[in-house]
């Protein structure tokens, strides 16, 4: 059997060397102007070992992002191959909803507690394949830094990793010969789920197209606090009702649930505004108090 590579499987992590180095870039650049002016040797010197500490930089920021993209185009590849070559079976969500009820076969959830706890699949068994990173080390910290600059404020993503005890964990509840139906929320980490399990020996597995994100409300039974729709979703962009998801739902709702983020955003705004006065008040009253 062949082993498993993962790819990194959140974008913005992926793209986020990209984004960091040119906002380094022009920094540098920036800096290097401003010093342009008369300087000593020393300064110069320094100037020089600082532009080719980020050329060096640049170039394994580059490296890393290649490997990337040769790690997920092997990944799709293989992928593919299993769904081409019929070892892993395709569903769409309302096939996954008759499967489940007409024939009982046991779906798996793969996706992290965050996604899971909002929502799931009646009588599912969860065994997350990537779950929430929550250790403290200096590596984990810079990574969930990273993540929240590059826009897991605004989406919500969390900083995940991979479940080394996956394997073990999905071979104590279900033998080698089960009917497995395999579900995330995007389609994508059950597939990598669905790779590992085929590789140890599951030969009856069943990948939903489109991840649970994709089914209608008739499609599947459901539990959990919020619509299975919006269970990917977070950060401060599901706050503000501005993704796919709620806007899809709002369509459903009507006006109601429209005008509770409306009211949400105006009071973002009250709030970024009352900020700035006081903002300038406080400076008002710094500067009084530096007169006196």
């Amino acid at each position: 059997m062949e082993s498993l590579s993962l790819p990194v499987l959140n974008p913005l992590l992926a793209s986020g060397s990209n984004l960091f180095r040119n906002q380094h870039s022009r920094m540098t650049s920036s800096m290097v102007s401003s010093l342009k002016s008369p300087i000593g040797g020393t300064a110069l010197s320094t100037v020089r070992r600082f532009g080719v500490g980020v050329v060096r930089m640049q170039a394994v920021d580059e490296d890393i992002d290649l490997k990337q993209m040769r790690d997920i185009a092997a990944a799709k590849k293989r992928w593919d191959g299993l769904l081409r070559e019929g070892k892993v079976k395709l569903l769409t969500p309302r096939e996954a909803g008759y499967a489940i009820s007409l024939s009982n076969k046991p779906l798996l959830d793969v996706r992290p507690s965050s996604e899971r706890n909002k929502a799931w699949i009646k009588g599912s068994t969860w065994v997350p394949i990537f779950d929430n990173d929550d250790n403290l080390d200096a590596g984990t910290l810079s990574k969930k830094v990273t993540s929240f600059a590059m826009g897991g404020w605004w989406s919500g993503a969390p900083t995940l990793s991979f479940n080394r005890l996956f394997l073990s964990k999905v071979e104590e509840k279900f033998p080698k010969d089960s009917e497995l139906i395999v579900a995330c929320q995007k389609g994508l980490r059950s597939l990598a789920a669905c790779e590992l399990l085929y590789n140890a020996g599951y030969e009856n597995l069943f990948w939903v197209q489109g991840g649970l994100e994709s089914a209608q409300d008739e499609d599947l039974v459901t539990e959990g606090v919020q619509p299975l729709k919006l269970a990917g979703i977070g950060g401060f962009s599901e706050f503000l009702g501005w993704t796919d998801q709620q806007r899809a739902q709002a369509a459903k709702e009507g006006w109601g649930y429209r005008l509770v983020y409306t009211a949400r955003l105006f009071g973002v705004v009250l709030a970024a505004d009352a900020l700035f006065v006081g903002a300038q008040q406080l400076g008002h009253y710094i500067q009084e108090l530096r007169g006196h």
